[in-house]
């Protein structure tokens, strides 16, 4: 959640409300205008209140035309309703609503079949705000479970994880948070996520774990989960380390088990301890929700599982937070109900096609290189190509921002800082006519672009941002 600050000095600015809004007070007059950054003396009739948030959050950008997030900007009218009926529970009290409790479980379960747990029936999980919540309780339990194999050494030696540097940065949060060093598998060449080997050369007595991405949010290429885990298997025959991995499939979880079907990532491979994946991405779920799974009971260690008693019943839970809406995850159930395999590897396939002709698209257009095609996560990354000098990729995403389409433009990390890249996510609801429109908006600029003395856009971090 983002941090903010108080105005510089007193704000004194009221909001402009128009006359029409007004509603007549007891003694006959128009409602007052509201103060911006202070409580206003009285209340205001509900109509007015809503008309002045309603109108300042006009100038949001479109969420249908938002290409940065992952998050769903679409669901059918009747989860909508679903979840007005149950945004008012609190899914940490799992006693005064047990049926919410019950669809919690049962998706956990449809997961765990989803993923190849070897006993589903054994498997472990739980919903959370989102994967950055999941991947710190992931973390937690690698943590736990080291901490207790090197309880002679612990905690006077500092643990630590190895990821690749394309990592969201949920993960760099963890081991700030939790006091774990980050040992980051740098970008090379046209690599850009998790090379194995590297990986393995960075284990030691203290790694906790390997994280592997099944869907980079740089690119949209999957991390080789199999051949990672193969590499530390390797290791562990020569130096005798049990390095577990965990996989953050925020994306690539409910994507891979419907279209890649052949690809060997998930608890198939014994080495994979844990699964987060992101119900509000590719799950087809608004925010926030996410998910965590162990593939068993000893994966999670019984000690992060905390028992309350005070909301009633004796309900284990383990969370980051504590109370947050039943809404998402009754959501979730839904969606699962309502789709079923054939569904989502439909739905998938679509946006994946749409991807891959959008990609193929602009591509064609002669200005760009393709880094990814979209033929895994529905997601592709780009650059100018080579001879292009008159603008970079900021210029076309500031360009595009005009127009309504919102495209990060961001450098890549270490290694690769010299990489600068449009990235594309392509989402349900973004349909092959909207990318049409799209290939449109953005060849009708190519000629003012093309005519561009040099790039114009100097500060490049204000012009836009990597959105995960």
């Amino acid at each position: 959640m983002a941090l903010h600050k108080g105005p510089e000095k007193h704000e004194a600015r009221t909001v402009s409300v128009n006359p029409f809004f007004g509603e007549a007070n007891p003694v006959g007059g128009m409602t007052e205008a509201p103060p911006t950054h202070r409580l206003p003396d009285a209340p205001l009739p509900p109509s007015t209140a809503y008309q002045l948030v309603h109108d300042e959050l006009m100038l949001d950008g479109n969420s249908r035309l938002n290409l940065a997030t992952f998050v769903t900007t679409w669901m059918e009218p009747q989860a909508g309703v679903l979840m007005a009926e149950c945004r008012d529970k609190n899914m940490i009290d799992k006693d005064e609503y047990p049926r919410t409790a019950e669809l919690e479980r049962r998706c956990v379960a449809m997961l765990a079949d989803l993923w190849n747990a070897p006993d589903p029936s054994t498997a472990v999980g739980c919903s959370t705000t989102g994967s950055s919540e999941a991947c710190m309780l992931a973390g937690m339990a690698l943590k736990r479970r080291w901490a207790k194999r090197n309880a002679d050494r612990y905690p006077g030696t500092r643990p630590n994880l190895v990821m690749g540097v394309n990592v969201q940065v949920c993960w760099e949060k963890f081991c700030n948070f939790w006091e774990v060093d980050a040992r980051l598998v740098p970008m090379e060449g046209d690599r850009f996520h998790l090379d194995p080997q590297a990986a393995v050369a960075l284990c030691d007595e203290n790694t906790i774990g390997v994280v592997g991405i099944l869907g980079s949010t740089f690119d949209g290429s999957y991390e080789p989960i199999a051949e990672l885990c193969g590499a530390l298997d390797g290791l562990q025959e020569v130096t005798g380390l049990d390095v577990p991995v965990h996989v953050d499939a925020a994306s690539g979880g409910m994507v891979a088990p419907f279209l890649d079907e052949d690809l060997v990532w998930d608890f198939r491979l014994p080495r994979v301890a844990s699964i987060n994946t992101s119900g509000h991405k590719y799950g087809l779920v608004y925010p926030g929700v996410g998910w965590a799974l162990w593939r068993d009971r000893e994966a999670l260690p019984e000690e992060l599982v905390f028992r309350v008693n005070y909301l009633g019943g004796d309900m284990p839970t383990f969370a980051l937070n504590f109370s947050r809406p039943g809404a998402q995850v009754v959501a979730q159930y839904y969606t699962f109900l309502r789709l079923g395999r054939e569904g989502y590897r439909a739905v998938q396939q679509s946006t994946r096609d749409v991807a891959t002709s959008l990609a193929g698209k602009i591509e064609a257009l002669g200005d760009f290189r393709l880094l990814t095609r979209g033929d895994e996560l529905p997601v592709f990354a780009l650059t100018t190509a080579e001879g292009v000098t008159a603008y970079d990729v900021f210029d076309v995403s500031r360009r595009l921002r005009e127009s309504g389409w919102l495209v990060p433009a961001y450098t890549f990390p270490a290694h690769r800082e010299d990489l600068s890249v449009l990235r594309v996510v392509c989402r349900n609801g973004f349909s092959h006519d909207l990318a049409d429109l799209f290939v449109a908006d953005l060849t009708r600029l190519l000629p003012e672009l093309r005519r561009q003395p040099r790039p114009l856009t100097h500060d490049k971090g204000a012009a836009t941002s990597f959105h995960h």
